[in-house]
């Protein structure tokens, strides 16, 4: 009788020793993410703070928190991480203790400005635009990789790069640098020193090129029509270039749907209608189809051009100055009859 007792006395410890090994085991390695997403962890943030980014996303809280306790971890590591369903609490604290961060994928395009483009990237990454200007114009760094104020905003070629998280606003510049080295390879070098401009003055070029019409398909032509005023030692006259100046004097905002005769006469380098050649910087981030349209320049006669009053959104090209008057007097009749005066 006393061995059966002992017996079932035994029984009854291992149960109960069993069920509470389970509800530790379930704690650990049981399946506590419901759902397949991402956080932002941000450098400053605290155990606390990792608790509740991750509250949407937890079947069971406390047992993340006893889980947590018990392996001592405390602080996360800054990044973006990739949670997904099915993973246990063993799981989300060693992902969050390695620092193995899920990759984001940073975008920007034809950003008029140094500051524009800050603005950009520090809306996808932790870094704020402060830091990422500082690390822009660092003095060194321009000296050492012979940029200036006017010419860095041309190492950034649009796209879609793919870097961590918590990238420094260093390390993002330097990347973006091993990426300009990199668009610039022998076949376009070659096509710069056939046309003998340099990579900052092609940026330039296709940078004006850009702003002067939308449409890819005319790139070429008005690239074209660029290189023969430079060959000839002729002003380029380009409106984009004074819609520029306008901007720098009264703000980026400033809208401009038609220049005057008046801003033609605005003394600034960047005025083409003042200056021969090209001016000391880009005025906006060209894409590449802006760029490849002056490495790859139509070869023509062309030497004006005009907005199409006929195919909206394009221009009427002419080789001879009366025949530019003329579409001139009919694009001003056109604007006039819309009611566009600035």
């Amino acid at each position: 009788m006393n061995k059966k007792i002992i017996l079932f006395g035994i029984l009854i410890i291992v149960l109960i020793g069993g069920m509470i090994s389970l509800q530790y085991y379930n704690r650990i390695f049981a399946d506590n993410i419901r759902k397949t997403g991402s956080i932002f962890i941000e450098s400053k943030d605290d155990l606390s703070v990792l608790k509740k980014r991750l509250a949407p996303f937890l079947e069971n809280k406390e047992g993340f928190n006893w889980v947590a306790v018990q392996k001592e971890f405390n602080k996360p590591k800054a990044g973006k991480y990739a949670l997904k369903k099915g993973m246990s609490n063993n799981d989300i604290v060693n992902l969050l203790r390695s620092g193995n961060q899920t990759p984001v994928k940073v975008r920007f395009n034809n950003q008029d400005t140094l500051e524009k483009l800050a603005n950009r990237i520090a809306a996808q990454v932790e870094t704020d635009s402060t830091h990422l200007m500082h690390a822009f114009l660092d003095p060194t760094f321009l000296k050492e990789n012979n940029f200036n104020k006017k010419t860095i905003l041309g190492i950034f070629i649009p796209n879609r790069y793919e870097v961590y998280w918590t990238i420094s606003a260093e390390k993002f510049r330097d990347k973006m640098l091993k990426e300009y080295t990199l668009f610039w390879n022998t076949k376009r070098i070659e096509k710069a020193k056939n046309l003998n401009l340099s990579k900052k003055e092609i940026i330039t070029l296709a940078s004006i090129v850009q702003k002067e019409t939308a449409q890819k398909i005319e790139r070429p032509v008005v690239a074209g029509l660029y290189l023969n005023r430079l060959k000839k030692g002729w002003p380029l006259q380009a409106d984009p270039t004074v819609i520029f100046c306008i901007r720098e004097k009264k703000g980026q905002n400033t809208v401009i749907k038609r220049v005057l005769t008046v801003d033609l006469k605005i003394d600034s380098p960047y005025n083409t209608y003042l200056n021969k050649g090209l001016p000391p910087g880009l005025i906006s981030m060209p894409d590449v189809s802006a760029i490849d349209a002056v490495l790859n320049a139509s070869k023509h006669n062309y030497f004006y051009m005009c907005a199409n009053t006929e195919k909206i959104g394009f221009h009427a090209f002419s080789k001879t100055l009366s025949q530019h008057n003329r579409n001139a007097e009919k694009y001003h009749r056109w604007l006039n009859k819309k009611g566009i005066n600035r």
